[in-house]
Parts: structure tokens; C-alpha cells; sequence
């Protein structure tokens, strides 16, 4: 029995749903024996669909999977979370993508490269426009949000799909909620895990910058994307003035907010399993609890992100609602 709800989705999620190979605890891909590595399903839209269905908030996922067992794995997990799948595509030529992630002693991660590519792509590669046209309507309906991160721009087919899926939201008066979630691999292969954007990516990602009423993005990304790491600032360099959330990892979190401005410490849990994920549980409850007043709702979202630290992988750690209330119980 599904765990989340059959209602129509009042979040919509776009992009990637991938394999996390987590790599020994201090170790390395490169001289881990097979067996020491830990795969675990991820992605971060697919990480905030699965964390919303687990809280309790109709949620569906547009993206693309290959016709493998990844993609089975994948749609058995929606299926056991309740996330609407109608825009959820099939790919028979391209495998579902496989992250390398190496983890430090600390639990911190860092992306080291892919593995499963057969010189085609991958699946999320190849989000196709003209099969969304044909389920929009009715994925849509209902729908308050549409959360999207930055990586389909880095390709061109799901860069065309991503931006006509925006045309469609706005038109349909959905809000835009961006998790920046820059990853500079998946623009180059060959590029720093730790590097900031090109002026080229910059360009890209602007214009949806400049649509979202909600931008998610870690400190670092405020740096490399506005020169600052101050959300009432950085809201202020963008026309449509949108609510800004900075995170900095264990450091506290800002926020400007419906005019408010805050900042919080972040909770700590009692172990440090991994920290794949947290972000994408933080934004999950941020939207899960977006009617309630500012403070309330960062102190949710926080409350997620430090659960799903104390487990491994970014999807089997996600707390229920009653969890979180139970961790933040005085």
C-alpha cells in the first residue's frame, strides 16, 4: 500500500531521478572493493518527491528513467511512497544514471564522476517535450508548485522540456520554487566537483532565477551566483523580489521570507550517517509546511534535513510528519 496520497499533486517535481554509488566512509571509488560501495536511489527532485509523499503532501515527479532495473527500482519506490507518475517517462536506449559519491570520514559527500554510460547519455538526459504535452493537463491539475533544479539545463533536450514545462506553470499560475543545486559535473564530466559556473551556465540558469518565488541555495552557490550570501540582498537583485533560503551546512540558516528576515541555527543529530539528501529533505519540508508562520516553517524544514542525516542515502532516512514533530517536541 502506497504511503503518501492519490490526490492530485499539489507539488510538482522536475529532473533527475539517479543512483547515489555512496563510496566506503573515508574511502574512494577508485580502490573500494564493489562490495564496499552502497547504492542508493537519489536525485534531487525525486529525493523532494519522495520526502513530500512521506510527509504527507500529493506530490508527482516529471523526469525520465531507463528501462532497467534502476527505473524498476525507482517506480516500485513511487509506487510504495504514492507519487504520481503520470509524467514520469521511459527510456529504451539510455540507462538511468549512477552518481560516484565519495563520503568523507565526517559523512560530508563530494560527486567524483558517473558510471552506466554506453556512450548514449543517460535517461534524465533526454526528458521529451512532445511526450509531456500529452500528459500535462492532467499531471497539472490541481498543482500549487513546480520545484525545479538546475541540472536539466545542461543538456539540451531536457532543457527545451524544462522550459516549456516553466511556460506551462506559469500560464497555469503555478509558483516556481528553484533548489539551485549546482553540480558541475553534470555540465562537464571533467570538471571540478568543487567548481563555481561558467559564464556560459550562468547565462542558462538566469532566467530562472529571475522567475522563481522561492529560491533554495547553499552559501557557496549564493557566492558563485550573486557575490553574496545575503538573501534579503540577494532578492533584491532580482525583479520579481522572491523568497530567498540560504543554507550553509551545520552553520545557521537566513532566510527572507514574505518580507521577513531570519536566521536560525540548524539541529544536529545525534549521529552523522551521511549528509546526502539533507538539503532536499529541508526543502521538502519547507513546502510540506509552507502555510504555517516563517519561523514554524523553518524549524520544520531544518528538523528534516537533520533526520535524514542519521541514516544513509537520501531517501530511506526521510522522516514522516509525526516524526519531525517528535524530534522537535520540547
Amino acid at each position: 500500500m502506497a504511503e503518501g496520497s492519490a490526490l492530485a499533486p499539489r507539488v510538482l517535481c522536475l529532473g533527475e531521478a539517479l543512483v547515489d554509488r555512496l563510496g566506503p566512509l573515508g574511502g574512494d571509488h577508485a580502490t573500494a572493493a564493489p562490495e564496499a560501495c552502497d547504492d542508493r536511489l537519489g536525485g534531487a527532485p525525486a529525493n523532494v518527491a519522495c520526502a513530500l509523499a512521506r510527509l504527507g503532501t500529493a506530490v508527482g515527479l516529471i523526469g525520465r528513467l531507463g528501462e532497467d532495473a534502476i527505473g524498476a527500482d525507482f517506480r516500485a519506490l513511487f509506487q510504495r511512497r504514492g507519487v504520481d507518475v503520470q509524467a514520469l517517462q521511459s527510456d529504451p536506449s539510455r540507462p538511468s544514471r549512477v552518481v560516484l559519491v565519495r563520503r568523507h570520514a565526517n559523512g560530508e559527500r563530494v560527486f567524483q564522476g558517473f558510471a552506466g554510460d554506453q556512450s548514449l547519455g543517460f535517461a534524465d538526459q533526454m526528458l521529451d517535450c512532445s511526450g509531456l504535452e500529452t500528459v500535462w493537463t492532467g499531471v497539472s491539475k490541481q498543482a500549487r508548485w513546480l520545484l525545479v533544479g538546475t541540472i536539466p539545463l545542461a543538456t539540451t533536450a531536457s532543457a527545451e522540456a524544462l522550459l516549456w514545462v516553466l511556460a506551462q506553470a506559469k500560464a497555469a499560475g503555478l509558483a516556481l520554487a528553484l533548489d539551485v543545486n549546482w553540480r558541475p559535473t553534470f555540465w562537464d564530466p571533467e570538471a571540478d566537483p568543487a567548481a563555481g559556473p561558467t559564464a556560459d551556465a550562468l547565462a542558462v540558469i538566469k532566467p530562472l532565477l529571475e522567475q522563481a518565488s522561492l529560491i533554495k541555495l547553499a552559501r557557496e552557490e549564493a557566492l558563485w551566483f550573486f557575490g553574496h550570501d545575503d538573501p534579503v540582498a540577494i532578492a533584491a537583485s532580482l525583479p520579481q523580489e522572491p523568497d530567498v533560503v540560504v543554507t550553509d551546512g551545520a552553520e545557521p540558516v537566513r532566510w527572507w521570507i514574505e518580507k521577513q528576515m531570519g536566521n536560525m541555527p540548524v539541529f544536529h543529530p545525534s549521529q552523522v550517517v551521511d549528509t546526502t539528501g539533507a538539503g532536499d529533505a529541508f526543502t521538502a519540508g519547507l513546502l510540506h509546511y509552507w502555510d504555517r508562520p516563517v519561523n514554524d516553517r523553518l524549524r520544520f524544514a531544518a528538523a528534516c534535513g537533520a533526520l535524514v542525516c542519521g541514516g544513509a542515502g537520501a531517501i530511506d532516512p526521510q522522516p514522516r510528519e509525526q516524526d519531525v514533530l517528535a524530534f522537535l517536541a520540547p
